[in-house]
């Protein structure tokens, strides 16, 4: 189902959760505020801290926040693809993912909807000019910045941002890109499915962000976790993905 672009379109963002309740409140409500056209689909899976039951209790409330529970934790690959496999088949025009503790901005959210119209895939940038990073020490951005150019230059990639989380399709991408072949289920998710959509023909803009340390809790990001996704870019590279829309 392909949409004019200029026309009015639904949209839905994907907010996996684990153990969020301190923050799942406070960023669907900064989202709406954001997006007031825009539904959120809270992705949580079973969090030992009650995140699903508070999340059920604001959907009560308001009518543009829905659940997905699962049933456990199969890594953030797994949520999301879910997530879009429930947008998909509720005809949602537009899907953006985002993290639940406040690291990718609400704020941002109307300027990629609105680059939307131009391109099929916006990410939310940390390495083009305008974009950063707030409170993290050399060794990380070294990190990031370095997993980024490695698997950039791996793919023959343009696109500055490949292991960014904050993002907008356009449902044809996802469609297009067959989600139920997506191999990589962690940190190599993002990669994978940007490479994808490159490999489809589709278009990409970059927004420039500013990334912040989460507010509430601990970071799931480890060094192990993404040195682990700089090996799986070799099988990114291996299986191609040739094709156009």
């Amino acid at each position: 189902m392909t949409q004019d672009p200029r026309s009015p379109r639904r949209a839905l963002v994907c907010l996996p959760t684990y153990d969020e309740k301190e923050n799942v409140g406070p960023i669907t409500q900064a989202i709406l505020e954001a997006t007031p056209d825009v539904d959120v689909l809270v992705i949580d899976d079973n969090s030992p801290d009650g995140t699903g039951q508070l999340a059920d209790a604001i959907a009560a409330r308001e009518p543009r926040v829905k659940v997905l529970h699962r049933a456990g934790k199969e890594g953030l690959g797994k949520a999301y693809l879910a997530g879009f496999a429930w947008a998909l088949a509720r005809d949602y025009a537009l899907v953006l993912e985002m993290d639940a503790d406040f690291s990718h901005n609400p704020r941002y959210l109307p300027r990629m909807l609105e680059l939307a119209r131009e391109a099929e895939l916006v990410l939310g940038s940390r390495n083009v000019k305008g974009g950063g990073t707030v409170n993290w020490g050399i060794g990380r951005k070294l990190l990031s910045r370095g997993g980024s150019f490695y698997a950039r230059t791996l793919l023959g990639l343009r696109v500055r941002d490949l292991t960014g989380g904050f993002k907008c399709f356009r449902r044809e991408v996802l469609e297009a890109i067959d989600l139920a072949s997506v191999q990589c289920s962690g940190y190599a998710f993002q990669i994978e499915l940007t490479y994808r959509a490159v490999k489809k023909g589709f278009r990409v803009a970059e927004l420039p962000i500013i990334f912040e340390d989460r507010r509430v809790g601990h970071s799931k990001m480890s060094r192990r976790i993404v040195l682990e996704a700089i090996g799986k870019v070799w099988s990114i590279r291996r299986s191609g993905f040739p094709g156009t829309p």
